[in-house]
């Protein structure tokens, strides 16, 4: 175990709650850094604290002026500037940790007796420690008091503290219970961010995903675009637990079949999915009226296919040669119900682009939305790929659709649990949403399903995990459900502030999200741990691999009774 006292770096010389602890450094200034996690003993107390700011400092400002080091002898310069100049760390204190008495006076039987064990824990910080108290590195120790251990079930090491490595692990069971968020900007190791952290919830193996991967990044190999190395997919190394559903009849994901495809069929397409892709499409606000028009006369399930049937612009001649619309046209159908043709006709030209999708029919094979509730009840894991229909209306209308059909499945199943109908509790679901902006931005946000999950879902099982580099564009109302939310650099003011908005500390946290390092540094903050800790984030390779599934090829052990169970015994 780490001894503390090697690891002292200075001590407390003012400061307070709301502007930061002061502590004079007694190291070298370059042998600390922004972010560093230090811990704070002051008498009964340990406080637990990030450096967000390095100040330097001198006791007269000749002496930071003048360079000493060239008219002084090395020795008595540096004896001089050992007196004179000196740096002072600006802490964040976030959380204390009342230790009690030594355990070897008469008081400290009845401080644990008070005090028991098991709940003894960290409390957000109420006071702040006395002056000339030490402050150290943290040491393994102290991490794991507040992180948890990464033997304990439950807990997940993302990554490590960058100064001394000491795993920081993710809490999995809070991280499902809130919806979540994983940013940074372009090039910053997102898609690797996001891998590892997946394989961990399907190595949990407490909560089911449904991930929307648009680019095909997921389910199966693939090859890093920078490096051009083999990029392992989550269903190589969990087949038993994923199911990668390809969109659309006979679709390859980077050349690879499918566990079975998603067609849609006309009748799930409602006119809320259409109205959601008025900027997508370029509706008209005549819409609305028409799609309500076309549901009242078709009814609900059929307005789609019957539209769609019609013809735009056809017209017939009578005897005299007068043109009016034919029967099966557009126009005449708008005649008959009072509406306006222009704005029927137009609404049809439009959805045009809707009616030809390939993965949309009348009558497709099989129940594949159904089969997608049932896998995921069931413990599977689902990828929808998205293959080569990468265009925002594709993305944008499937998830909007499928979505909108598990939320109503999981409601109906919360309700069934909590009505006293002996139904099983309702097994916990993250959906997992790339390009999330195009979903939840300010103007799709109140027309998609997608903001109704983050705000209301979470008593219904069901929580979002998004993935975006533009946080900034994402609906404010949703970022504010953002229980944990894990950070790479981001660049960007805007998307800055978008990330830390909610934050009390939001102010002293904002430089250090700034200075994060391109690649495989992360800030993570939020529901699922327990204070905001930078750190360099896990690799996503074969080390990763065997440490998570143990030394036997990557390939997850299952038992005789799993394999059956597969296999439909």
């Amino acid at each position: 175990m780490d001894n503390p006292n090697d690891s002292v770096i200075g001590y407390v010389v003012g400061g307070g709650l709301k502007n930061n602890l002061n502590v004079r450094l007694t190291r070298p200034a370059h042998s600390v850094q922004e972010g560093g996690f230090v811990v704070i003993e002051s008498g009964t107390y340990q406080f637990y604290g990030l450096v967000t700011d390095l100040l330097l400092g001198s006791t007269d400002p000749r002496f930071a002026d003048e360079q000493s080091e060239l008219r002084l002898p090395a020795h008595l310069a540096n004896l001089l500037h050992g007196q004179t100049l000196y740096t002072n760390l600006e802490v964040m204190p976030v959380l204390m940790l009342d230790r009690g008495p030594d355990p070897a006076s008469p008081a400290y039987d009845q401080w644990r007796s008070d005090h028991p064990e098991d709940q003894a824990h960290p409390l957000p910080v109420k006071t702040v420690p006395a002056h000339h108290a030490q402050a150290r590195a943290a040491h393994a120790g102290d991490v794991a008091e507040i992180f948890g251990t990464p033997d304990k079930k439950g807990n997940f090491v993302v990554g490590s503290t960058r100064e001394e490595r000491h795993p920081v692990c993710l809490n999995l069971d809070k991280f499902v219970q809130r919806s979540s968020g994983i940013f940074g900007a372009t090039g910053t190791g997102k898609s690797f961010l996001t891998r590892i952290i997946l394989a961990g919830l399907i190595h949990h193996n407490q909560a089911s995903l449904l991930v929307f991967d648009m680019h095909n990044e997921y389910g199966f190999d693939d090859t890093a675009s920078d490096t051009n190395q083999k990029v392992v997919g989550l269903r190589t190394k969990f087949p038993g637990k994923v199911r990668v559903v390809g969109l659309g009849a006979g679709s390859k994901i980077r050349g690879s079949s499918a566990d079975f495809n998603l067609q849609l069929a006309e009748r799930d397409i409602t006119p809320e999915d259409i109205l959601m892709l008025s900027r997508e499409l370029n509706l008209r606000e005549t819409s609305a009226a028409t799609l309500d028009a076309l549901v009242q006369n078709f009814g609900r399930e059929h307005w789609f296919h019957e539209f769609k049937q019609l013809k735009n612009g056809a017209v017939m001649e009578d005897d005299n040669g007068k043109k009016f619309p034919a029967p099966d046209s557009v126009a005449a159908w708008a005649n008959q119900n009072g509406v306006n043709v222009f704005a029927a006709e137009g609404l049809h030209s439009k959805l045009g682009r809707v009616f030809n999708l390939s993965y949309v029919s009348e009558n497709p094979p099989g129940h594949p939305l159904n089969d997608i509730v049932l896998h995921l009840e069931s413990g599977k894991h689902i990828i929808l790929s998205f293959g080569n229909h990468e265009r925002d209306l594709d993305y944008l209308l499937v998830t909007n659709v499928l979505t909108r059909h598990i939320r109503s499945a999981w409601e109906e199943k919360t309700n069934a649990h909590r009505g006293g109908k002996d139904a099983p509790e309702p097994r916990p679901l993250v959906i997992v949403v790339e390009e999330a902006h195009k979903l939840l931005n300010r103007e799709m946000a109140a027309q998609t399903t997608f903001s109704t999950i983050a705000r209301e879902m979470r008593k219904y099982y069901v929580t979002l995990l998004i993935i975006d580099q533009r946080p900034s564009q994402i609906y404010d109302e949703v970022m504010s459900q953002l229980g944990t939310r894990i950070s790479g650099w981001l660049g960007d003011d805007a998307d800055i502030s978008a990330v830390l908005s909610g934050l009390a500390a939001r102010d002293s946290l904002r430089g250090m999200l700034s200075r994060l390092q391109p690649k495989e540094e992360v800030l993570m903050l939020g529901w699922g741990v327990p204070m905001p800790i930078p750190l360099r984030s896990r690799r996503y390779d074969q080390r990763f691999w065997e440490e998570l599934l143990g030394k036997s090829g990557g390939i997850e052990k299952k038992s005789t009774d799993q394999l059956l169970n597969e296999l439909g015994f």
